[in-house]
């Protein structure tokens, strides 16, 4: 997982991650740049259309939570803290 974090481009993961990768990317970074071209790399490396579909809308939520939090100046939490609400999520639950 460490490799994936430092350079998903070097890491060891199969050609369908690679290239599954490298479009979350644009579209993070650049999403005006996005061509229906480079959604066809991604199934040429034998990712299937309803895996690139759950790619996309998990990215989309990490994206929204991401510039909500950067906007708003989320505080994250040390060690500590995640451990103190682990705790408490296990404790009384989700509801």
């Amino acid at each position: 997982m460490a490799a994936v974090l430092r350079d998903y481009r070097t890491a060891p993961v199969s050609d369908k991650a690679r290239a599954t990768m490298a479009l979350l990317e644009q579209l993070t970074l650049v999403p005006d740049e996005v061509t229906p071209d480079d959604v066809q790399v991604v199934r040429s490396a034998g990712v299937s259309d309803a895996a690139i579909e759950d790619a996309l809308h998990i990215q989309a939520a990490f994206n929204i939570i991401d510039r909500i939090a950067d906007a708003f100046d989320f505080h994250v939490p040390d060690l500590k803290g995640f451990q103190a609400g682990a705790k408490m999520l296990l404790k009384r639950g989700y509801t």
